[in-house]
């Protein structure tokens, strides 16, 4: 059974960083999808970044991130890693991994990025 795990999140103040990691198991990492995906209180979620097994689309990050969150993959620890830099309040949300496997959506239970200061 293929599970996502995610950590890292907290509490940080506009300009700062974390990052984040989900960490798969049930799969081997470099062979699948990943994508990391954020939801805010009252909007929908939303794609922030996706890193895939082929070298024609290998990354991809929606504008708002573009220069200031970074997707990596260690095929050794079966983790994927999405590092925030200078974050703003509007990166303030709940923060999942999720891949496709079987045909269907397999989801982490999130980890919450809280900015303010």
């Amino acid at each position: 059974q293929v599970q996502l795990v995610e950590s890292g999140g907290g509490l940080v103040q506009p300009g700062g960083s974390l990052r984040l990691s989900c960490v798969v198991s049930g799969a081997t990492v470099q062979y699948y999808t990943i994508g990391w995906f954020r939801q805010a209180p009252g909007k929908e979620r939303e794609g922030v970044s996706r890193i895939s097994t082929t070298p024609e689309d290998m990354i991809w990050y929606t504008d708002s991130v573009k220069g200031r969150f970074t997707i990596s993959r260690d095929p050794i620890k079966d983790t994927v890693y999405l590092q925030m830099n200078n974050l703003k309040f509007e990166d303030a949300a709940v923060y999942y991994c999720a891949t496709v496997y079987n045909g269907g959506w397999i989801w982490g239970q999130g980890t919450q990025v809280t900015v303010s200061g």
